[in-house]
């Protein structure tokens, strides 16, 4: 997988250098074992609904959601939802943003998967189980393509199943 990973340098602010998984996404025997690899960390939970994060998140909760036999439910950036949110502020390793949630999409009790490509700060990822809680859902664990371990985002998840499938760290790279 991570031979299929592109760095992008200066991508989108000076300074950072951004996984692109496009390759990754593009080949299919690496897109599946994506996709089975998310799965099988979760294989065991009772998932009801999968969290995709926008956007790229939503390009791989998909798949997790139908292989998982659980529905979908994007969380977007803010503006792009048609009905009444809920909508949390988050950092990133390079600015600020704003997610949303339908304020209906989620009933209390339900057991929720998040997903997304890439855990960094982990300001997204909190910011999404801030609000899949604040609908009365339960978090059972939260899913990466990526960890950019020098970050350190995964402090920001304390308590919660956190699964990556490739982890790179100030020495390198490592595979989880």
């Amino acid at each position: 997988m991570r031979q299929l990973v592109r760095d992008i340098a200066d991508f989108p602010t000076p300074g950072v250098v951004f996984k692109d998984i496009t390759p990754l996404l593009s080949h299919p025997q690496a897109f599946a074992g994506v996709v089975d690899g998310l799965v099988d960390g979760f294989r065991a939970q009772a998932v009801d609904q999968v969290v995709g994060i926008e956007a790229r998140g939503f390009i791989l909760a998909g798949p997790v959601a139908y292989r998982l036999e659980a529905g979908f439910v994007p969380v977007r950036k803010a503006g792009k939802l048609p009905s009444a949110v809920e909508g949390e502020a988050y950092a990133l390793e390079y600015g600020t943003d704003l997610l949303e949630i339908h304020a209906d999409a989620l009933r209390p009790g339900t057991r929720v998967l998040i997903v997304d490509d890439v855990l960094a700060t982990g300001g997204t990822a909190a910011a999404t189980a801030r609000l899949v809680e604040r609908l009365g859902a339960e978090v059972v664990g939260l899913a990466f393509v990526l960890e950019l371990g020098f970050l350190a985002g995964r402090a920001r998840l304390p308590g919660r199943q956190v699964v990556s499938l490739v982890t790179y760290d100030e020495a390198g790279v490592g595979v989880r």
